[in-house]
This record gives C-alpha cells, structure tokens and sequence, in this order.
C-alpha cells in the first residue's frame, strides 16, 4: 500500500510539472507586447506619401557611411542625410504621380526598401515600386469597376523541355468554360524582366478593367509568358548557349507551346484577326519577329521601345525574318510603333517608322518624351489597347 501511494503522488507530481510546462508555453505563445516587440522590432516608414505630393524614403543603416536614393523620377542619384537613430532619409516630389522604381544604394551595394512589400519583378536589379498618387485616379489606378483575375499558368514546354509559368488576365466575369469567347493579346517583358513584370509594375490588369468598365476597349485575355527560358535551363542543370537576340527559341514556344495551352484551356476566339502580339525592349524585338515573321497567326502587332538596332528591319524584311511588307499590308489589321524621344532605342525607332512611311505602310507611330521605363510602358499598352480588336 505505501508503494501504491508513492507511485500515486510520483504521478500526480509529474501531471502537475507538465501542467505547469504547458501552461508556460501557452503564456510564451500569448502576442503579449514584449513577443510583438521581439517578432516585428519598431521600423521607419518607407515610403511615406505626404500631402503636397512629396515622398519620404528612409532606410534603417546605423553602420553605413553612404546611403543614395536610386529613383526613375530622376536621372541622378540622391543622397540621403542620417539622423542620430541611424535612419537616413530623402524627401522628393516627382513632377508626375505615376509608378516609380526606385532602390537605395547602400555603400555601394543596390538593395530594395526592406519596408516596402511593393517589389519589381526582375532577374537582375532589385527595385522597389513607390506608387505616387495624383489628385484623380489614373488609368492604372485602382477604381471602383468590376475587376478582372490574374491566374498563374503552367505548361509543359517541348522547345526547352521544361515545365514553364506564365501569368493571364480574364476580365471580370469571364468563364474559361463559358460561353462567352474572346481574343487574346499575347503581352511580352523586356531583357531580365519575368512573366510577372507586365502586371505588378505594369499594372496591365488594372488598365485593362478601367479601359473595358469605361468602353474604350474590348474585353480581351492577355497573356504573359516567361520570355526568356535560360534561367530555368541553369537551374536544371543543363547548359545551353545563351543567344539573348535570337528569336527563334521564343516564336518556337509561343507558337508551338503557349497558343495551343491557352485555346485548349480558355474558350477563345481562334485565328489570326483574334489575336495580337506585343511587347517592350527585348519583347519589342520578340513580337516583331513573332508578329510579322507569322502573319497567318497575327493580325495585330505592337513594339514597345523595341531592342531592334541600326537598320537591321531592313534586314530582317529582306532575309525572311519579317514576312514581305506587300503580304504584311495585305493582312495586318495593326501595326503599332512606341518609343520615347529620350529612350537610348529611339533611332531605330525612328528609323523604322520612317522605313515604313516611305514604302507606303500604314502604321502607327507614338513618340512621347521621356526614356525606357515602364512609367512609358503603361502609356503604351493603353493606347495599344483601345485600337485593338475593333
């Protein structure tokens, strides 16, 4: 019997221990202010958007002896001040609200603002996004109008055999297995952009359910393919010879991969006068060789600022690379020409659209100001928009 109650208070002494242990587990898990304190440390606010227009940017770096703020809304760098707590900080005012890319260069080394969860989707630079407001909302603005669905897409590709993403937009209320059937713009990235960039910085999406709500363009789907596959080839382990001014690997996948994917899984509007091709930079180039390289496949053609150098569009409507203008004017419902007058691409531009006008094509050129940004890009796709499909 006193063995049996020795067992017993062992027991009971050891349910009270692990009582005990839970219970300060639990009282550990509480967000009490001291755990809020350790998990989430008090941060500076950045960027900040002040009431004149202004934005503020700081950046937490107590050890650093030179921090500058890189931002498209200027051609030069900034430098920051530091105040006693470590935090340097800029206050700038762009002469236009728009999407600004920016980074901090801190001694030397480019790093995105650890305060802002807004970032720009590249293989290269690392850029935060400052979205300065205007007095009224702009087209790629946020408004109360039916918004339409960004999807990420996977397909299997036979031209690099690999599994590749691409990013599509529906308009609101669309059904992939509706009724309802729509043409398809296919929406390429510049150089070291991703399949992401045309709607996160682009903010194609946004453009396109302000632009449908207000009846200045079609409801449309827009694809956004991965462009460029040799990261993904890296990372397989395979090495393939980089050629970044080719084309042929991309018209093979759009043509061969990505069109087949999209008109087996949404219901379209099949044929050529359903569908268009565009791009910016390196993706200018690609839907130039795609577009007009494949007249039976695209009726509408669109380039961004395109990566097309001296007079190589001469070259490349001699060689077979661009279909015969004669069988181009025959067919193409569109050709749609961008580039701004500061952009480093600008004489190839020019200098296409002056090809084009001296043999009698009919086409559209737009020569704002400014450089190869995406502040331009925005301008672009919703021009491009409103002429398409009608």
């Amino acid at each position: 019997m006193p063995i049996m109650k020795k067992i017993y208070s062992l027991i009971m002494i050891a349910a009270l221990f692990g009582t005990m242990s839970v219970s300060a587990q639990q009282s550990e898990q509480r967000l009490t202010p001291a755990l809020m304190a350790r998990l989430f440390p008090a941060g500076v606010v950045s960027p900040d958007y002040n009431k004149d227009g202004s934005v503020t940017f700081r950046f937490q770096a107590a050890d650093a002896e030179k921090v500058e703020l890189d931002c498209q809304m200027f051609s030069e760098r900034k430098p920051m001040e530091k105040d006693a707590r470590g935090v340097w900080s800029i206050t700038v005012k762009p002469e236009v609200p728009d999407i600004y890319p920016y980074c901090f260069i801190v001694d030397g080394m480019q790093v995105t603002d650890p305060n802002n969860m807004f970032i720009f989707p590249n293989e290269g630079f690392k850029n935060s996004l400052a979205d300065v407001r205007g007095d009224a909302p702009g087209m790629q603005d946020m408004q109360d109008v039916p918004h339409g669905k960004i999807s990420y897409r996977y397909y299997h590709s036979k031209t690099v055999n690999l599994e590749r993403p691409m990013c599509v937009y529906t308009p609101a209320g669309y059904d992939p297995a509706g009724k309802e059937k729509l043409p398809v713009l296919y929406l390429i990235h510049g150089m070291t952009d991703t399949y992401e960039t045309w709607f996160k910085v682009g903010r194609v999406n946004l453009i396109m359910d302000n632009l449908i709500a207000q009846g200045l363009a079609e409801r449309m789907i827009i694809v956004m393919p991965y462009a460029n596959p040799y990261p993904e080839i890296a990372a397989s382990g395979r090495f393939v010879a980089q050629d970044m001014m080719g084309t042929d690997v991309f018209c093979s996948e759009i043509i061969n991969e990505v069109i087949p994917y999209i008109e087996d899984n949404y219901n379209v509007k099949k044929g050529a006068k359903n569908r268009a091709i565009a791009g910016f930079s390196m993706g200018g180039r690609q839907s130039l060789a795609c577009g007009l390289g494949n007249l039976d496949m695209f009726r509408w053609v669109g380039a961004f600022a395109p990566a097309i150098f001296g007079n190589e569009y001469e070259t490349n409507f001699a060689n077979g690379l661009y279909e015969p203008l004669k069988k181009a004017e025959r067919k193409l419902e569109l050709m749609w020409l961008g580039c701004g007058s500061e952009d480093f691409l600008i004489q190839a531009s020019r200098g296409l659209d002056a090809y084009l006008t001296e043999q009698g094509f009919e086409h559209t050129f737009y020569n704002p100001g400014g450089g190869h940004t995406w502040m331009n890009c925005r301008d672009y796709i919703e021009l491009l928009a409103k002429e398409l499909f009608k």
